[in-house]
Formats: structure tokens, sequence, C-alpha cells
């Protein structure tokens, strides 16, 4: 479980990209982030694993001590995985070097300088069968597809054999086919490993087809938090106009003007 108490963000300059909030993700469920782009979704992602420090507020894990230790927070980074919109990838690595990437967490300093030990490299390769890549594992990373890029970030983050994975807008720079192919893979790979999965999407129809729970944000407020099956047309106006739906009562007031 991973708790956000009274969190929110302002950046230099006054700007306030998350107002205060209170957020509990429960494991094992997919939960999805939806809203406009500056809504807030990648701050309050980024503030869940601390790579943004929140202005206000505390993260807290179960199982682990408070975040502002450094161990429990680099126990906290190694246990979540992190999937990127634009990869994150070492272009000139090969596929395989890149996933075992996600296994330095694990690693003592001067080990990064010898070749990775057996241990490493099988949950590695397992980490890009799992996701249909096996036999591109010493491919550069530059002579794949834009979707065959991400689902090696995708592996390199299962690579970490993480509880749980954080992924920003995994599909944003990707042609709507592949973005669905892709998000299908991210949602089985995590179902399959157990693995809590936490989405910020622009794309409401993924949204909705994929997650438990959806958490509507509009002008760094969540506005919405529900199971994705009752999210309604209303809600998403609510989301996405930031003007909740008119009530009956308005309605009728409306028809005697």
């Amino acid at each position: 479980m991973l708790e956000l108490t009274d969190v929110s963000k302002t950046y230099r300059g006054g700007v306030q990209a998350l107002r205060r909030t209170d957020l509990v993700i429960q494991p094992g469920k997919v939960t999805v982030l939806l809203g406009p782009s500056g809504a807030g979704k990648s701050t309050i992602l980024r503030c869940m694993n601390l790579l943004v420090q929140p202005s206000t507020g505390t993260v807290r894990v179960e199982g682990l001590p408070a975040l502002a230790a450094r161990r429990s927070l680099r126990e906290h980074r190694r246990l979540t995985g992190m999937v990127f919109q634009h990869h994150q990838l070492i272009l000139r690595y090969t596929a395989l070097r890149n996933v075992l990437l996600g296994r330095v967490g694990y690693q003592r300093l001067w080990s990064v300088l010898v070749p990775p030990n057996k241990t490493d490299l099988r949950i590695s390769l397992d980490a890009l069968d799992q996701v249909g890549l096996l036999g591109k594992a010493l491919d550069r990373a530059d002579s794949l597809s834009g979707g065959q890029q991400q689902r090696v970030g995708i592996a390199r983050a299962l690579a970490q054999q993480p509880r749980l994975i954080l992924a920003d807008e995994p599909v944003a720079s990707l042609d709507p086919a592949t973005a669905r192919r892709v998000m299908q893979l991210l949602h089985r790979v995590c179902q399959e490993n157990g693995i809590t999965l936490v989405a910020s999407l622009h794309q409401v129809d993924l949204a909705l087809e994929h997650a438990d729970r959806i958490i509507g944000l509009a002008h760094g407020e969540v506005v919405y938090d529900g199971p994705a099956a009752d999210v309604s047309d209303a809600d998403l106006r609510l989301i996405y106009e930031g003007t909740p739906a008119p009530t009956h009562e308005d309605q009728l007031a409306a028809a005697a003007r």
C-alpha cells in the first residue's frame, strides 16, 4: 500500500501543479491518472517515488520506515519500476544491456564495471521474454521500432522485480494501434507478476479499458476518484472541462429563463 497524505507541489515561480491531495493506492490494482495536459498527472506520479519532492505532505509505503531516511527511499525506488513516455533507453546499448540497467539497484557500485552475474542475466532475459523481445536481446536499441523500444523499457522495469510500476504517459508517443498493444502488454505483465500499476494517460478509451480505478485530475486537483466502470460522460466533462455536469435543478432553471 502506498499512501499520500496532504501532498502538494508548487514549482519555482509559484506555479501550483498539485493541490493538497490525499490518496491510498491499493496493491494489485491498476490505477489510471486521467486528465488533460497540465492537470498534475506527472507531478503526482513522480511524487509517489519522490522523483519530485512534495512541497507539503508525506508519502508512506507499507512495510518501510519513513522515506525521509536515505535507506528507506533507496529500497522504495528499488521496488518501484518506472516506465517513461520517451523510453529513456541508451540507444547505442543492446536491448539486453538496457534491461540489465534495471538490476543496478541490487548491485554494489563497483559491480557495474564487471560482466553481469548469472542471476541478473537470467532475470533480464526472462523480462525480455515476457515482453516478446527475447529474439531482439542483442539488437541495438536504436534499431528497434518505437513500440519495441517501449517494450524494452517495460522489461527494464520488470527486471527490478518491483512491487509497483509507475508509468508516465507510457503510450503517448506511439500510434493508436501500437499504443493499444503496449498498454495491453503492460497490463498483462503486471497482472501476471502481481505488480501494482499506476499509469498516467491521455487516452480515455485505454484508461477505461485497462483501469480498475480512475483518478481524474483537473487544474492540479482530484475531481474524480472511483471505479473505471462507473465513469460517466458527466465525470469526463468535469475532468476535461473543469465544470460539473448540470443538475436537474440547473436544467429546470435554464428552461425557465
